[in-house]
């Protein structure tokens, strides 16, 4: 396996120092977000350290070139937006770009993009399906064609305002088994993140069992269960109501475990930090101060 984490959390840097920090902290890669300029439409969206809007080869030999000059790999393009969204602008403007990151990956001679299926928070389950059905098959034939893995995120995306549906339905083993039956292909996966799975209270170790070989990408974030506050509000409250995301070692999630169950699966791929933990958000020292804490309790367990 490979440590490395998330480049959102320096959307003040370049990728260049992204790459530098990286390098000088003994990560071995970088998941790098590549959304479109113009800012975010969420909290966490909108950092761009490529922008493959007009991408060209030249621009990617560039990259490529910075990228091999500091001795660190990317891991996958991260592409984060709603491709179900309600709103059709939102929907058709991840739909758009999402093709043009899939372009971009063989480009820089990667095999990875990470996303979300979305979600249209007003619409029921099935219906979702029902959508997602129409519009993500289109998505996987133009990995396929590209030599492209597309992992996606099991985040809920729940906030008060999509409570209970949320913008991702891919959340849970019992509908990603209904997406894999909908799009079976090879080149159709996972990139797991066992913060979410806690957050829901579920076990976010058990799955890897099953679904092992799906799992082309997973992201590191711990999630702390606030007791007293579940007590007090009760599951039918948003997960994030009685839940706070942590970086690992300071949340719920036995790593040992996790990485333990990952290996018996032969995972051999990335484990990306993803810092989304608010204690550690309040400056760039700290931010870089979380991802040395993670590495150093991840680490050992990764080689």
């Amino acid at each position: 396996m490979q440590l490395g984490f998330v480049s959102a959390i320096f959307g003040d840097l370049t990728l260049e120092e992204v790459l530098k920090f990286a390098a000088g902290e003994g990560f071995d890669c970088v998941e790098v977000m590549c959304w479109p300029p113009g800012g975010p439409d969420r909290k966490y969206g909108g950092v761009c350290h490529i922008d493959v809007s007009d991408f060209t080869q030249a621009m990617a030999d560039d990259t490529r070139a910075l990228v091999e000059h500091h001795g660190i790999a990317i891991s996958a393009l991260g592409y984060y937006s709603v491709p179900l969204s309600a709103q059709e602008d939102q929907a058709t403007a991840a739909i758009e770009h999402l093709h043009k990151v899939i372009d971009a990956a063989p480009m820089l001679g990667l095999a990875n993009v990470n996303s979300f299926v979305g979600a249209n928070q007003y619409q029921s389950l099935d219906e979702n399906l029902q959508k997602f059905a129409e519009v993500w098959p289109p998505f996987i034939q133009h990995a396929e064609q590209r030599g492209v893995f597309i992992g996606i995120e099991n985040c809920p995306m729940v906030f008060p305002n999509t409570w209970p549906q949320g913008l991702n339905i891919a959340r849970t083993p019992a509908i990603w088994r209904r997406m894999f039956e909908t799009i079976p292909s090879g080149h159709f996966g996972l990139n797991y993140d066992p913060s979410h799975l806690r957050m829901q209270l579920m076990d976010p170790i058990a799955p890897i069992h099953e679904f092992g070989p799906r799992i082309f990408h997973t992201h590191a974030k711990d999630m702390r269960i606030d007791h007293d506050r579940l007590n007090d509000v009760g599951t039918l409250a948003p997960p994030m109501d009685r839940s706070t995301a942590k970086i690992p070692g300071l949340g719920d999630i036995d790593w040992g475990k996790w990485i333990g169950a990952l290996s018996d699966a032969g995972y051999r791929g990335p484990v990306c930090i993803e810092v989304e933990d608010e204690a550690f958000n309040d400056s760039l020292e700290t931010r870089q101060q979380s991802l040395r804490i993670s590495r150093n309790v991840l680490r050992p367990l990764i080689g």
